[in-house]
């Protein structure tokens, strides 16, 4: 069997592996990419785009439930849900073809097909063997569906984005970003909606401001809530899907959601002929410079455990491929202070560490916090409260943590987002000219904080004690 080589392999096309791939092209390299599905992954095609555009019709939605208050006389009818999921293919699809386009240009080879190990430095697709001196994997993660009875009557959020018609009554199972945000779209067009998590509180790893103002919201916009729910399985009844748990059934879904999490992808990869170890989970784990335990193969993206966020895995691509092809060798991805947003109604933005982080990690944090009803909403009756907090280290107030919900919070966040990664401390902030009317400046005005955790030491005993 003839085998090709390359200077660079990847094996999945997504985000961080198109990213690798291009830089290494770039650099003069001798590139292929091996793909089994359509080149963006899952961001383009069942992620983050299709769920932009989806929120955006939502957010729409929104606006002419509120319009009449500004004087606007329009009202809203049913939503034309087919007509809304084909704009949204094509706009995909347009994305696709420029892909395609791009990576034949730059001279990167496209293999179709499932690519596995043969050894550490061949990968076999379709029959055909590759080989290189350097390997990436970069094939991302698939949703989580429990081995639960009844299982296969819900769908996950690849099977959302399948859905020609629009379901009238929806149970999202799962409180994290992902239920988060199809429970918001869903309702915000018009389904009837139910959510459950297991943990005790919606985002229950995001600061407990930003669970506890989002949960009120999404109880005025009419989504039903409920926290600590065992779901033991799915069962078919005569009007719909039920939603078995010991102590409450919910019955008669149209559609069950399931939303609890991601897993790597990685099964089908045959990773014990390469070497690799990888967890019983299938992260595969790397050093600070994305090496696995073999040398010359390398892993970047979601199925390293870390933090699972399209630009963090094209981040850490492109160091990839600047550390290994452009003489720069302690390039690397750095994974403090990585901004984040969840396109929740309202949307809701992070960087940094929480209150509680904050705690575990500085000598002395300060809470600034600030809460309101927006100018968008200042007609309106149907106005969603924005809070805005800011967590400071130190005597100096170094800004070590920012988290916001409320309108427009997606788009504000990516300038702080600099200021923190810069180190700016509370002072900086305030010597920072607010832009006036807008949310915004509350992070730039705030003068008094809410709470104050004074410094403390560790005695000979580990025991925390105050610092007078």
């Amino acid at each position: 069997m003839d085998t090709t080589t390359f200077d660079l392999l990847v094996i999945g096309g997504g985000s961080g592996g198109l990213a690798v791939a291009e830089k290494a092209a770039q650099f003069g390299k001798k590139v292929a990419i091996v793909e089994s599905w359509k080149l963006g992954g899952t961001c383009v095609n069942n992620g983050c785009v299709p769920k932009k555009v989806m929120w955006y019709a939502a957010n729409l939605a929104h606006a002419v439930d509120d319009a009449a208050d500004f004087g606007i006389d329009v009202q809203r009818g049913s939503t034309d849900w087919r007509k809304l999921v084909q704009g949204r293919e094509q706009y995909i699809n347009n994305i696709n073809k420029f892909w395609d386009g791009y990576v034949t240009d730059l001279g990167i080879t496209f293999i179709a097909g499932h690519g596995h190990f043969i050894d550490h430095k061949v990968v076999e697709v379709g029959g055909h063997t590759y080989s290189a001196e350097h390997i990436v994997i970069a094939t991302g993660g698939t949703p989580i569906v429990p081995p639960v009875p009844g299982a296969e009557l819900g769908i996950t959020s690849d099977g959302f984005f399948q859905l020609t018609e629009q379901p009238k009554r929806v149970a999202v199972i799962g409180g994290g970003y992902i239920g988060i945000e199809l429970s918001g779209v869903l309702r915000a067009l018009g389904s009837d909606v139910t959510l459950v998590t297991l943990d005790d509180r919606i985002l229950n790893l995001f600061d407990p401001m930003i669970s506890e103002i989002l949960h009120d919201e999404m109880i005025k916009q009419g989504i039903d809530i409920h926290t600590d729910f065992q779901v033991t399985g799915l069962s078919q009844g005569e009007n719909g899907i039920h939603v078995n748990s010991p102590d409450l059934d919910l019955n008669d879904f149209d559609q069950v959601i399931w939303a609890v999490g991601r897993r790597a992808n990685t099964t089908s990869l045959k990773l014990e002929n390469s070497g690799i170890q990888a967890l019983k989970n299938g992260v595969i784990e790397v050093d600070e410079y994305e090496n696995t335990n073999v040398e010359g193969i390398y892993a970047i993206g979601d199925i390293t455990g870390r933090v699972q966020l399209t630009p963090v895995a094209i981040a850490a691509g492109r160091r990839l491929a600047e550390r290994l092809f452009d003489n720069q060798p302690e390039r690397k991805m750095d994974y403090e202070n990585v901004p984040s947003v969840v396109f929740a109604h309202p949307p809701i933005a992070t960087v940094g560490l929480t209150e509680q982080q904050a705690l575990e990690k500085h000598c002395g944090i300060s809470i600034y916090q600030s809460d309101f009803t927006p100018m968008r909403y200042a007609l309106s009756d149907h106005g969603t409260t924005t809070a805005l907090k800011l967590i400071c280290a130190g005597k100096e107030e170094k800004v070590v943590g920012i988290h916001i919900i409320g309108e427009s919070a997606d788009e504000m966040m990516q300038g702080f987002a600099v200021a923190v990664k810069m180190g700016a401390t509370k002072k900086d902030f305030d010597n920072t000219v607010a832009i006036h009317p807008g949310s915004a400046e509350e992070l730039v005005t705030m003068k008094t904080p809410v709470k104050d955790h004074p410094c403390h030491e560790v005695d000979a005993g580990n025991e925390w004690k105050e610092v007078s």
